[in-house]
């Protein structure tokens, strides 16, 4: 299943939080982006369970890493 997480992010951390997300084997993909968040990331997750490991154990400990929001992916329309 795919889920999207958007990351807020301390601003002079924000490109060693990108290099170090890019390396968790469940991110397909890995964007700086502009708006209310700092980074999306596209995860290929196996479970819920899965997701909320990853979330806990690997993203919200990266150093300059400052809050989440994550979305499960119900349908792609292209």
């Amino acid at each position: 299943m795919k889920a999207i997480v958007e990351i807020v992010v301390e601003p002079k951390k924000l490109e060693a939080v990108c290099r170090k997300v890019a390396t968790l084997p469940e991110a397909v993909k890995v964007y700086e982006i502009t708006g209310e968040f700092d980074v999306l990331v596209e995860l290929e997750v196996d479970s819920i369970v899965t997701l909320r490991e990853i979330l806990r154990d690997k993203i919200l400990k990266i150093d300059g890493v400052k809050t989440t929001h994550s979305s499960l992916v119900l349908g792609e329309w292209k």
